[in-house]
């Protein structure tokens, strides 16, 4: 979805990180483990063919480096040499108009449209909503769940409350899992993410730690929820305002869907273990197939209701 112009992001919700390299900061043994995101499917698939701690704490892999050669990627300036995002690089996120050619921006816009969506939507199910920040990274970060590289990918760490995004991850999103390059592609990613923000307050995201691996696995019912609850926001993004009370974004195309289900098949189970080992091993599932997650991006999508994304109230999800 392409945001207005004259709208005016609030860079109070993101900080920046990265460029550590030291062990994890407590939490899940090795860092390895996550709350839930793509990143967590990503990871299993690399640890499943490599073995051993692809990313855990005390790594000493420095990442991808900054992403370049676009205007809609990280633009190299803003990355340090030890891979910090600097928080200059905020501020050059002022309107609508900067997230729409500057990938670091459109993180801070999608950012405040989910969070006021959130918490203009929560009340009407007798819940307040509470604001979890975005870290912004490049390379290597710390966060609460231990340390995580720019293999990784996004994630919800429900230890500190936090959502972590590398900021070439969009990049990889498209050059390596064939998502396609459109906006809604790049936003349903943090979408979802704050969808496991909204499981956490629910009391219901360790349940993908208690049932991990399988097609209609708590792993994957989380997952798949967090899809619905990303098409929810999509139902009502247009919605979504800046604190002048400005809509953020414009309506919705169907470019924009097709671009959000491209990101949602791309990073199904299937189509990765497909890609990274040549067979697909539905035991081994964390997030769900391809196929499911875009049914439930799209009901949540079509629904617009948080009630409607219930995947532990149905026998089979993938």
């Amino acid at each position: 979805m392409t945001f207005n112009d004259n709208a005016q992001l609030d860079t109070s919700q993101v900080e920046s990180g990265g460029g550590s390299r030291g062990g994890g900061g407590g939490g899940f043994p090795g860092g390895i483990q996550v709350g839930g995101g793509i990143g967590g499917l990503i990871l299993l698939i690399l640890t499943l063919i490599f073995g051993g701690n692809v990313l855990g704490g005390g790594s000493d892999s420095s990442g991808s480096g900054s992403a370049g050669g676009s205007s809609q990627q990280l633009q190299t300036d803003q990355v340090t040499a030890a891979g910090q995002v600097p928080d200059s690089a905020f501020a050059a996120c002022k309107s609508g108009a900067d997230a729409n050619t500057n990938d670091v921006c459109l993180i801070v816009g999608t950012v405040n449209s989910v969070q006021d969506y959130w918490t203009k939507q929560l009340p009407k199910y007798q819940m307040n909503y509470e604001p979890a920040k975005t870290v912004i990274y490049q390379g290597q970060t710390r966060s609460g769940c231990g340390t995580a590289n720019s293999q990784v990918g996004p994630f919800y760490c429900p230890l500190d409350s936090k959502v972590y995004v590398d900021a070439s991850f969009f990049q990889e999103l498209q050059s390596k899992f064939g998502a396609d390059g459109g906006q809604l592609a790049k936003e349903y990613v943090i979408a979802h993410e704050y969808g496991h923000h909204i499981q956490n307050l629910l009391g219901i995201l360790n349940r993908a730690q208690q049932d991990p691996q399988g097609p209609n696995s708590g792993a994957v019912r989380v997952e798949l929820m967090a899809d619905c609850l990303a098409g929810t926001w999509v139902n009502h993004a247009t919605e979504t305002t800046d604190a002048s009370g400005k809509p953020l974004l414009q309506p919705i195309t169907e470019d924009d869907i097709t671009s959000a289900l491209s990101a949602a098949s791309a990073v199904g189970d299937d189509r990765i273990q497909e890609k990274m080992q040549g067979r697909v091993t539905p035991e081994n599932w964390t997030h769900g197939s391809a196929e499911a997650r875009m049914k439930w991006f799209t009901q949540g999508y079509r629904t617009g209701d948080i009630n409607q994304c219930n995947t532990f109230g149905v026998e089979t999800v993938s």
